[in-house]
């Protein structure tokens, strides 16, 4: 087989290491560009999430609103909170202390519709004895930010409700458990209030830096698996033939 002579060495490549070292740099670039593509991604709705949280705050009315229309906005809500109907959210960390976000329903005044609120994180403590919350009776002015829950979970079977604990939040279950109309979203609490909840919400958008630090591990492998196979193909020249 012929190839290309450079001085003592010739480049000879073999077919099998032709075809994986083109298969893993291919899949490799492919992997950097699409954490490339998730930077950007998060970048822009950077943007967008700047561009709601500079805008007017909006009232949540107690009629059933599209979550979509107030993603990621500032909202203000009044109304009761609803102690019986309390949930506490599993297995959330904050500053890597296992705990809880307490959400508890709020009463919209004016109408028979909820919106859930989650008031802030707590922590776990005993895995045997869940956290006590109390919650205010009186009427409550309610700013925060309006999120969708996320859907990115999976479950092998429907979630079985067992008291206030939840692994997962879809409101449109925990409308039928609790017997309350619920908004379609939650309100993520920022608005002051004394009863010990931690609120430091995470944005969405987090995670740029990693996103391009993946993405530059991903092409530095295929650069790496580049060199590796010109430098395995070049054979010596046999000194015996011309």
């Amino acid at each position: 087989m012929t190839g290309i002579r450079i001085g003592e060495r010739i480049f000879r490549p073999g077919a099998a290491s032709s075809i994986a070292a083109a298969g893993f740099i291919a899949l490799t670039i492919s992997l950097g560009n699409w954490q490339t593509r998730r930077a950007e991604e998060k970048l822009e709705l950077g943007r967008r999430l700047d561009d709601a949280a500079s805008g007017p705050v909006f009232s949540v009315p107690s009629v059933r609103l599209d979550a979509s229309a107030l993603e990621r906005r500032r909202v203000r809500a009044r109304g009761r909170f609803v102690a019986r109907a309390a949930l506490l959210l599993d297995n959330k960390v904050l500053h890597g202390a296992a705990g809880y976000h307490v959400l508890t329903p709020l009463k919209l005044e004016g109408g028979e519709l909820h919106v859930l609120v989650n008031r802030g994180w707590i922590a776990a403590g005993e895995r045997a004895r869940l956290p006590a919350v109390p919650t205010p009776e009186n009427i409550q002015t309610i700013e925060g930010i309006a999120v969708a829950p996320s859907r990115r979970f999976i479950e092998l079977a429907p979630e079985a409700a067992s008291g206030t604990l939840r692994q997962n939040l879809v409101p449109e279950r925990e409308e039928k458990r609790l017997g309350l109309g619920l908004q379609p979203f939650v309100i993520e609490q920022t608005s002051d209030a004394q009863d010990g909840l931690a609120r430091e919400w995470e944005r969405p958008d987090t995670g740029v830096d990693r996103n391009r630090s993946y993405a530059l591990q991903w092409y530095s492998l295929a650069a790496l698996a580049a060199v590796l196979y010109v430098a395995l193909s070049f054979k010596r020249a046999d000194s015996g033939r011309n």
